[in-house]
């Protein structure tokens, strides 16, 4: 049966071919093989709870630049606590030290290949680690090896991190979107979303535009019949443009 060193204690593991995870026997922790060899377990805790989650994304839902009343029509269908699992890469290059953080796990989701993991918020996978019950772990199935052609530089560590997430699944007018969130720092991600539509803003944008080039224009024209005009004019732009100002907060209101 092969064996290897705990990366934690130095104890002799042992462990079956084929086995992607073992636990050490002397000191508990969680230690992930692959083909390039054993790495730390790695687990980052949850610091946004359900509820902060819930308000993150009603929040962004609210946004200028989704559909109108999103926050308020968003069917949630799913809103799960999961561990998505990432490879860690810390590489010396030239002296400098680089990290790199890529998915152990295909996926379609959005955000998830753009995740940054703070070195100081990971903790090592072992016994005294409670996950908490109802969250989904991921397991990878992405060999860490594919991505070591690509590295640059000389390896300092590498480690299997299981990233916390909130996954939220929701209909909107018929059509389904998904969006992510960290669980670690609350940042929202989302590829496809229902946006807001730029007919209205051009529109406000357009009737403006005539109106003050309108009275411009006639205020050229007449200023050839008396300069006072221009004061005229003046007035005339300074009256309008409440009704403007009203005309936009109606239709960005309404749509």
């Amino acid at each position: 049966m092969p064996e290897f060193r705990c990366n934690k204690c130095g104890a002799s593991v042992s462990f079956q071919a084929g086995d992607r995870f073992v636990k050490c026997g002397y000191c508990g922790t969680q230690l992930f093989i692959d083909r390039s060899g054993a790495g730390f377990f790695y687990i980052m805790p949850f610091m946004v709870d359900r509820s902060s989650a819930q308000g993150t994304f009603r929040r962004w839902a609210a946004g200028a630049r989704t559909a109108k009343d999103l926050d308020r029509l968003a069917n949630i269908f799913e809103f799960k606590q999961a561990y998505f699992p990432v490879y860690l890469f810390r590489r010396d290059l030239d002296g400098k030290e680089l990290v790199r953080v890529e998915p152990a796990k295909s996926t379609t989701l959005p955000g998830l290949h753009s995740l940054k993991v703070p070195a100081g918020d990971l903790k090592v996978f072992d016994q005294s680690y409670q996950v908490g019950s109802g969250v989904e772990m991921i397991n990878p199935d992405i060999d860490m090896g594919a991505y070591l052609p690509g590295l640059e530089g000389k390896p300092l560590e590498q480690a299997l991190v299981y990233f916390p997430i909130w996954s939220v699944q929701y209909e909107f007018r018929g059509k389904k979107y998904a969006a992510i969130i960290e669980g670690s720092s609350g940042e929202v991600h989302t590829g496809d979303y229902p946006t807001r539509s730029a007919a209205p803003y051009f529109l406000i944008a357009a009737g403006a535009f005539a109106v003050f080039f309108v009275e411009g224009l006639v205020g050229f024209v007449l200023a050839f019949l008396s300069p006072a005009v221009w004061v005229l004019v003046i007035l005339l732009a300074l009256f309008t443009l409440p009704f403007v100002a009203a005309g936009a907060y109606v239709t960005v209101r309404r749509y």
